[in-house]
Protein backbone atom coordinates (compact mmCIF):
# COMPACT_ATOMS: atom_id res chain seq x y z
CA UNK A 1 0.00 0.00 0.00
CA UNK A 2 2.85 2.65 0.53
CA UNK A 3 4.41 1.83 -2.46
CA UNK A 4 1.19 2.90 -4.04
CA UNK A 5 0.78 5.84 -2.33
CA UNK A 6 4.39 6.71 -2.76
CA UNK A 7 4.23 5.93 -6.74
CA UNK A 8 0.67 8.64 -6.96
CA UNK A 9 2.79 11.01 -4.70
CA UNK A 10 5.92 10.56 -7.82
CA UNK A 11 3.11 11.21 -10.47
CA UNK A 12 0.99 14.22 -8.82
CA UNK A 13 4.85 15.90 -8.08
CA UNK A 14 5.73 15.02 -11.87
CA UNK A 15 2.58 16.22 -12.67
CA UNK A 16 2.97 19.36 -10.59
CA UNK A 17 6.46 20.33 -11.89
CA UNK A 18 5.33 19.73 -15.78
CA UNK A 19 2.48 22.44 -14.64
CA UNK A 20 4.66 24.93 -13.55
CA UNK A 21 7.11 24.74 -15.75
CA UNK A 22 4.01 24.87 -18.81
CA UNK A 23 2.78 28.10 -16.78
CA UNK A 24 6.23 29.70 -16.84
CA UNK A 25 6.89 28.86 -20.73
CA UNK A 26 3.65 30.54 -21.47
CA UNK A 27 4.14 33.29 -19.13
CA UNK A 28 8.10 34.05 -20.87
CA UNK A 29 6.64 33.76 -24.39
CA UNK A 30 3.49 36.67 -23.33
CA UNK A 31 6.26 38.49 -22.42
CA UNK A 32 8.95 37.84 -25.19
CA UNK A 33 6.31 38.76 -27.54
CA UNK A 34 5.89 41.99 -28.38
CA UNK A 35 10.07 41.96 -28.20
CA UNK A 36 10.17 39.47 -31.13
CA UNK A 37 7.30 41.31 -32.97
CA UNK A 38 9.55 44.06 -32.87
CA UNK A 39 12.38 42.32 -33.90
CA UNK A 40 10.13 40.84 -37.41
CA UNK A 41 8.97 43.91 -37.90
CA UNK A 42 12.30 45.72 -38.23
CA UNK A 43 13.18 43.46 -41.05
CA UNK A 44 9.58 44.10 -42.94
CA UNK A 45 9.64 46.27 -46.73
CA UNK A 46 8.13 49.83 -46.15
CA UNK A 47 4.56 49.78 -45.13
CA UNK A 48 4.06 46.14 -44.15
CA UNK A 49 3.23 46.92 -40.84
CA UNK A 50 1.22 49.02 -41.44
CA UNK A 51 -1.72 46.40 -42.68
CA UNK A 52 -4.48 45.23 -40.40
CA UNK A 53 -4.20 42.47 -39.38
CA UNK A 54 -0.73 43.17 -38.85
CA UNK A 55 1.87 40.35 -40.00
CA UNK A 56 4.00 38.82 -37.99
CA UNK A 57 7.01 37.69 -40.01
CA UNK A 58 8.05 39.66 -43.08
CA UNK A 59 7.64 38.47 -45.98
CA UNK A 60 10.80 39.37 -47.39
CA UNK A 61 13.36 40.32 -44.91
CA UNK A 62 15.39 43.42 -45.66
CA UNK A 63 18.04 45.42 -44.31
CA UNK A 64 17.05 48.55 -45.83
CA UNK A 65 15.47 50.08 -42.45
CA UNK A 66 18.91 49.60 -40.66
CA UNK A 67 20.69 50.94 -43.75
CA UNK A 68 18.09 54.14 -43.52
CA UNK A 69 17.97 54.30 -40.20
CA UNK A 70 22.26 54.65 -39.82
CA UNK A 71 23.14 56.45 -43.12
CA UNK A 72 20.62 59.36 -43.02
CA UNK A 73 19.51 59.04 -39.64
CA UNK A 74 22.70 59.54 -38.07
CA UNK A 75 22.27 56.94 -35.49
CA UNK A 76 25.42 55.91 -35.12
CA UNK A 77 26.58 59.47 -33.88
CA UNK A 78 24.13 59.00 -31.14
CA UNK A 79 24.66 55.04 -30.46
CA UNK A 80 28.19 56.52 -30.09
CA UNK A 81 27.20 59.39 -27.78
CA UNK A 82 24.59 57.19 -25.84
CA UNK A 83 27.61 54.56 -25.39
CA UNK A 84 30.12 56.96 -24.04
CA UNK A 85 27.83 58.44 -21.41
CA UNK A 86 26.62 55.23 -20.13
CA UNK A 87 30.20 53.63 -19.77
CA UNK A 88 31.43 56.93 -18.16
CA UNK A 89 28.65 57.29 -15.69
CA UNK A 90 28.82 53.19 -14.41
CA UNK A 91 32.46 53.57 -14.24
CA UNK A 92 32.62 56.59 -12.23
CA UNK A 93 29.45 55.67 -10.08
CA UNK A 94 30.86 52.33 -9.51
CA UNK A 95 34.09 53.92 -7.70
CA UNK A 96 31.32 56.65 -5.69
CA UNK A 97 29.07 54.39 -4.73
CA UNK A 98 31.25 51.59 -3.53
CA UNK A 99 33.18 53.64 -1.43
CA UNK A 100 30.53 55.76 -0.23
CA UNK A 101 29.20 52.04 0.28
CA UNK A 102 32.26 51.01 2.01
CA UNK A 103 31.79 53.88 4.35
CA UNK A 104 28.41 53.81 5.51
CA UNK A 105 28.93 49.81 6.08
CA UNK A 106 32.72 49.71 8.24
CA UNK A 107 33.71 53.16 8.50
CA UNK A 108 32.84 54.95 12.01
CA UNK A 109 32.28 58.50 11.99
CA UNK A 110 30.01 61.42 13.42
CA UNK A 111 26.39 60.60 12.31
CA UNK A 112 27.19 58.08 9.83
CA UNK A 113 23.48 56.80 10.92
CA UNK A 114 21.60 59.61 10.58
CA UNK A 115 23.10 60.45 7.61
CA UNK A 116 22.77 57.09 6.25
CA UNK A 117 18.87 57.47 7.55
CA UNK A 118 18.52 61.13 5.25
CA UNK A 119 19.97 59.08 1.67
CA UNK A 120 17.05 56.56 2.58
CA UNK A 121 14.50 59.16 2.90
CA UNK A 122 15.43 60.57 -0.01
CA UNK A 123 14.55 57.04 -1.64
CA UNK A 124 10.29 58.56 -1.59
CA UNK A 125 11.36 62.28 -3.34
CA UNK A 126 10.17 61.53 -7.10
CA UNK A 127 13.61 62.74 -9.39
CA UNK A 128 11.66 64.90 -11.04
CA UNK A 129 11.15 67.16 -8.27
CA UNK A 130 14.89 67.86 -8.40
CA UNK A 131 14.90 68.24 -11.92
CA UNK A 132 14.87 71.88 -12.24
CA UNK A 133 17.16 72.96 -9.29
CA UNK A 134 19.60 70.40 -11.06
CA UNK A 135 18.66 71.90 -13.78
CA UNK A 136 20.28 74.85 -12.32
CA UNK A 137 23.23 73.88 -10.74
CA UNK A 138 24.60 72.49 -14.22
CA UNK A 139 23.26 76.01 -15.87
CA UNK A 140 25.36 77.91 -13.20
CA UNK A 141 28.56 75.50 -13.83
CA UNK A 142 28.45 76.29 -17.46
CA UNK A 143 27.80 72.46 -17.93
CA UNK A 144 24.42 72.70 -19.90
CA UNK A 145 24.13 71.00 -23.21
CA UNK A 146 27.35 69.28 -22.58
CA UNK A 147 27.85 65.46 -21.38
CA UNK A 148 29.16 66.27 -18.23
CA UNK A 149 25.62 67.74 -17.41
CA UNK A 150 24.14 64.00 -18.08
CA UNK A 151 27.16 62.21 -16.37
CA UNK A 152 28.01 63.90 -13.10
CA UNK A 153 24.48 63.89 -11.45
CA UNK A 154 24.25 60.20 -11.78
CA UNK A 155 27.62 59.52 -10.36
CA UNK A 156 25.75 59.04 -6.50
CA UNK A 157 22.70 56.90 -6.31
CA UNK A 158 20.75 56.09 -3.10
CA UNK A 159 20.12 52.64 -4.28
CA UNK A 160 23.67 52.14 -5.29
CA UNK A 161 25.52 53.12 -2.13
CA UNK A 162 22.31 51.13 -0.39
CA UNK A 163 22.95 47.96 -2.13
CA UNK A 164 26.90 48.27 -1.43
CA UNK A 165 26.46 48.74 1.96
CA UNK A 166 24.29 45.63 2.84
CA UNK A 167 26.67 43.31 0.83
CA UNK A 168 29.65 45.20 2.53
CA UNK A 169 28.63 44.31 6.24
CA UNK A 170 29.30 40.59 5.90
CA UNK A 171 33.24 41.79 5.32
CA UNK A 172 34.78 40.19 8.40
CA UNK A 173 35.83 43.38 10.66
CA UNK A 174 38.88 41.04 11.58
CA UNK A 175 40.14 41.18 8.39
CA UNK A 176 40.13 44.81 7.96
CA UNK A 177 41.86 45.26 11.28
CA UNK A 178 44.64 43.19 10.59
CA UNK A 179 45.34 45.42 7.20
CA UNK A 180 45.32 47.87 9.46
CA UNK A 181 48.12 46.56 11.80
CA UNK A 182 50.31 45.68 9.36
CA UNK A 183 50.53 49.30 8.00
CA UNK A 184 47.92 48.89 4.91
CA UNK A 185 45.94 52.61 4.55
CA UNK A 186 42.56 52.97 4.01
CA UNK A 187 43.27 53.51 -0.03
CA UNK A 188 45.10 50.47 -0.16
CA UNK A 189 42.71 48.20 2.06
CA UNK A 190 39.60 49.54 0.10
CA UNK A 191 41.37 48.83 -3.55
CA UNK A 192 43.25 45.28 -2.90
CA UNK A 193 41.01 43.72 0.01
CA UNK A 194 37.32 45.26 -0.25
CA UNK A 195 36.89 45.80 -4.11
CA UNK A 196 37.83 41.98 -5.20
CA UNK A 197 35.09 40.68 -2.02
CA UNK A 198 32.40 43.09 -3.33
CA UNK A 199 32.81 41.16 -7.23
CA UNK A 200 29.33 40.17 -6.92
CA UNK A 201 27.73 43.82 -6.23
CA UNK A 202 29.66 45.04 -8.70
CA UNK A 203 28.41 43.27 -11.66
CA UNK A 204 24.71 43.21 -9.97
CA UNK A 205 25.56 47.42 -9.67
CA UNK A 206 27.26 47.57 -12.98
CA UNK A 207 24.31 46.44 -14.82
CA UNK A 208 21.61 48.56 -12.78
CA UNK A 209 23.85 51.37 -13.89
CA UNK A 210 24.01 51.39 -17.22
CA UNK A 211 20.92 50.16 -18.06
CA UNK A 212 19.71 53.39 -16.17
CA UNK A 213 21.86 55.20 -18.03
CA UNK A 214 21.70 53.81 -21.24
CA UNK A 215 17.61 54.10 -21.35
CA UNK A 216 17.43 57.46 -19.66
CA UNK A 217 15.18 59.69 -21.51
CA UNK A 218 14.32 63.18 -19.42
CA UNK A 219 16.89 64.06 -18.34
CA UNK A 220 19.00 64.39 -21.40
CA UNK A 221 16.40 65.79 -23.34
CA UNK A 222 16.58 68.68 -20.70
CA UNK A 223 20.25 69.08 -20.86
CA UNK A 224 21.27 68.50 -24.11
CA UNK A 225 20.08 70.82 -26.66
CA UNK A 226 22.09 70.44 -29.51
CA UNK A 227 20.92 67.80 -31.25
CA UNK A 228 24.22 66.31 -31.92
CA UNK A 229 24.73 65.80 -28.13
CA UNK A 230 21.50 63.56 -28.10
CA UNK A 231 21.60 60.08 -26.80
CA UNK A 232 20.05 56.99 -28.75
CA UNK A 233 16.53 57.21 -26.43
CA UNK A 234 15.86 61.31 -27.83
CA UNK A 235 17.23 60.97 -30.77
CA UNK A 236 14.87 57.94 -31.18
CA UNK A 237 12.08 60.07 -29.93
CA UNK A 238 12.73 62.78 -32.18
CA UNK A 239 12.89 60.47 -35.17
CA UNK A 240 9.83 59.06 -34.68
CA UNK A 241 7.76 62.46 -34.61
CA UNK A 242 9.56 63.17 -38.26
CA UNK A 243 9.08 59.61 -39.77
CA UNK A 244 5.49 58.43 -37.39
CA UNK A 245 4.75 56.83 -40.43
CA UNK A 246 7.68 54.32 -41.03
CA UNK A 247 6.80 52.05 -38.57
CA UNK A 248 9.48 49.66 -39.59
CA UNK A 249 12.85 51.85 -39.12
CA UNK A 250 11.24 53.32 -35.75
CA UNK A 251 11.02 49.36 -34.80
CA UNK A 252 14.54 49.26 -36.23
CA UNK A 253 15.98 52.09 -34.08
CA UNK A 254 14.37 50.09 -31.39
CA UNK A 255 16.11 46.91 -31.59
CA UNK A 256 19.54 48.69 -31.57
CA UNK A 257 18.10 50.47 -28.11
CA UNK A 258 17.38 47.19 -26.94
CA UNK A 259 20.53 45.19 -28.10
CA UNK A 260 23.23 46.84 -25.62
CA UNK A 261 21.69 46.56 -22.40
CA UNK A 262 20.19 42.81 -23.76
CA UNK A 263 24.11 41.45 -24.73
CA UNK A 264 25.57 42.83 -21.18
CA UNK A 265 22.85 41.73 -18.89
CA UNK A 266 23.11 37.95 -20.88
CA UNK A 267 26.84 38.52 -20.35
CA UNK A 268 26.58 38.88 -16.58
CA UNK A 269 23.77 37.19 -15.74
CA UNK A 270 24.87 34.86 -13.32
CA UNK A 271 26.60 37.13 -11.43
CA UNK A 272 23.82 39.47 -11.19
CA UNK A 273 22.00 36.82 -9.87
CA UNK A 274 24.43 36.09 -7.48
CA UNK A 275 24.62 39.48 -6.30
CA UNK A 276 20.91 39.73 -5.77
CA UNK A 277 20.92 36.56 -4.01
CA UNK A 278 24.03 37.59 -1.61
CA UNK A 279 22.83 40.63 -1.01
CA UNK A 280 19.26 39.74 0.30
CA UNK A 281 20.67 37.84 3.07
CA UNK A 282 23.53 39.98 4.24
CA UNK A 283 24.09 41.43 7.13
Amino acid sequence: MSRIAAHREVGATRWSAWAVNGALVALAVVALAPLLWMLSVSFMPTGEASGFPPPLLPSAITFDNYQELFARAGMGRYFANSLMISAAITAGALLVNTMAGYAFAKLRFRGRERLFQLLLAALVVPAQVAMLPLFLMMKGMGLVNSFGAVIIPALATVFGIFLVRQYARSIPDELLEAARIDGAGEMRIFFQIVLPMLKPVLVTLTIFTFMAAWNDFMWPLIVLTDQTNYTLPVALAALSREHIQDVEMMMAGAVVTVIPVLLLFLALQRYYIQGLLLGSVKG
